[in-house]
């Protein structure tokens, strides 16, 4: 069983940075993915990376600001986010999905979920 906790989140002001942190455990060699979820709004893909570190893939739109990277000695895996935005106010949830060699996007697709972190930024 893949268990997920995701630390890290809070308030920022815009233009500030935050870096979350995942904390995985129950399956060597699986991808990670982090997605958000607004009020009001669907969940969406934000980013995932692979069991190795070396292959990543992002959402379009936040491409150049936020970073995917991990650590597999910590079985940590971390969110970096620059130049935070208001419209990036969302819980940001860490996920793995169904197939370990699934590095795709769809929610779907993904069945062990954290409980999520709020990150609030200001204007």
């Amino acid at each position: 069983q893949v268990q997920l906790s995701e630390s890290g989140g809070g308030l920022v002001q815009a233009g500030g940075s935050l870096r979350l942190a995942c904390a995985a455990s129950g399956r060597a060699f699986s991808p990670y993915g982090w997605f958000r979820q607004a009020p009001g709004k669907e969940r969406e893909f934000v980013a995932v990376v692979n069991w190795s570190g070396f292959s990543t893939s992002y959402a379009e739109s936040l491409k150049g600001r936020f970073t995917i990277s991990r650590d597999n000695a910590k079985n940590t895996v971390y969110l970096q986010m620059n130049s935070l935005k208001p419209e990036d106010t969302a819980v940001y949830y860490c996920a793995a999905p169904r197939s370990v060699s699934y590095l795709g996007p769809s929610v779907n697709e993904y069945i062990y979920w954290g409980q999520g972190t709020q990150v609030t930024v200001s204007s």
